[in-house]
């Protein structure tokens, strides 16, 4: 359009000089007519009908000049509502940009927090929707702006749509904004539950670790108990198990007889490996090994109670108490530990005028049992 302008300007300037040119030659032409002859008539015709063409041509330019200036003005009109445009544009683009950049911040935060924020989430996506959706619509307004002049009365009226759009667009990025420092004070709290929730993790962490040792340790522990229990299990299930208990009568007192007696323990309560004889009175040694024997002697009448034990036929000890008074109880009780070999024979003798007493109270006992095997 400069170019155009530029050019009018100069075919005025060219013009002009022609016009002036002529307009002297014209005087000159009349003088000259006054003294020549008729032979130049033909000529001053020619010269007349240029001065009406050159006339023509300054109508033409001075139309073509009031058109251009015309045009020149609606241009500067147009150049001033793009630039209004252009700079309501650029904030908007600032705007949309720092929402942007907001909004990507937020979701970068948000990415750990996604099941409890899932519904602000939800409105920040939609809110980021429709701002792109405004940014598409921005660009093909720009586009549209940067149209032919054909387009202008359209860009008016479009122009005039987007300034209503742009004012609900202010008023969705500030309830956006608002939105985004509400997230933003709600991140920072859920921020510090969860530093608070990782440091309670890592405080368990150590202290499973700690008793995860402890359990390695007791299992460790555990193991070998087992199988020192399994040991012992096996050491007593191949070890016999020798005890019995037994109490003499119900009869009352025995003796005094005129001879040694072996004595029979009839009421047999335990005998556990059937080591004890009761039809004999004998205890057998079933394997070599230390035994323990305890007796109980209980006397009722006056005069002398007690009994012998025999090993193998041979007297190992004498037991007795004196009883001064008759139908007054008196009664002791002895202990042996003796190794024994298998086979050997334990019993009780009661001597000659001797007497001991027993009833269903058993007072009168004998009792062994297999400490230990040799």
């Amino acid at each position: 359009m400069r170019v155009v302008v530029g050019l009018l300007l100069l075919l005025l300037g060219l013009c002009g000089s022609g016009a002036q040119g002529e307009a002297g030659g014209l005087g000159e032409v009349a003088e000259i007519n006054q003294n020549t002859d008729p032979k130049h008539a033909a000529e001053e015709s020619t010269e007349q009908t240029t001065k009406q063409t050159t006339c023509d041509i300054w109508t033409e330019l001075r139309a073509l000049r009031d058109m251009v200036v015309e045009q020149k003005v609606h241009m500067e009109l147009l150049q001033r509502e793009n630039s209004v445009q252009a700079t309501e544009l650029l904030s908007l683009e600032s705007r949309l940009t720092s929402s942007e950049s907001k909004t990507s911040d937020l979701e970068k935060e948000n990415a750990d927090l996604q099941t409890r924020l899932s519904s602000s989430e939800s409105e920040l996506l939609i809110s980021k929707s429709r701002i792109d959706q405004l940014e598409r619509e921005n660009a093909d307004l720009q586009t549209r702006l940067s149209s032919s002049e054909s387009r202008i009365d359209q860009l008016e009226t479009e122009n005039a749509v987007q300034a209503t759009e742009l004012t609900s667009l202010g008023t969705r990025l500030t309830a956006t904004e608002s939105k985004t420092s509400d997230l933003e004070k709600e991140n920072a709290d859920l921020q510090t539950r969860l530093s608070s929730s990782e440091s309670r993790i890592d405080q368990l962490e150590r202290e499973n670790a700690v008793q995860a040792t402890e359990l390695v340790s007791l299992e460790s522990r555990l193991t070998s108990s087992e199988s020192k229990t399994s040991d012992l299990e096996k050491e007593n299930a191949e070890k016999p198990k020798v005890a019995f208990y037994t109490a003499l009568t119900d009869a009352g007192t025995l003796g005094p007889y005129n001879t040694d007696i072996t004595l029979k323990y009839s009421k047999v309560f335990t005998n556990i490996g059937n080591a004890y004889n009761p039809s004999t009175g004998f205890f057998t040694a079933p394997v070599k090994g230390v035994y323990n024997l305890q007796l109980t002697v209980f006397g009722y009448h006056a005069g002398n109670i007690g009994v012998h034990v025999y090993k193998n036929n041979q007297r190992i000890m004498a037991n007795w108490e004196r009883n001064d008074n008759n139908n007054v109880p008196e009664y002791f009780t002895k202990s042996l530990v003796l190794e024994l070999t298998a086979g050997d024979e334990i019993h009780l003798v009661l001597p000659s005028s001797w007497t001991i007493h027993d009833s269903n109270d058993n007072y009168s006992t004998f009792s062994g049992s297999l400490l230990f095997t040799l």
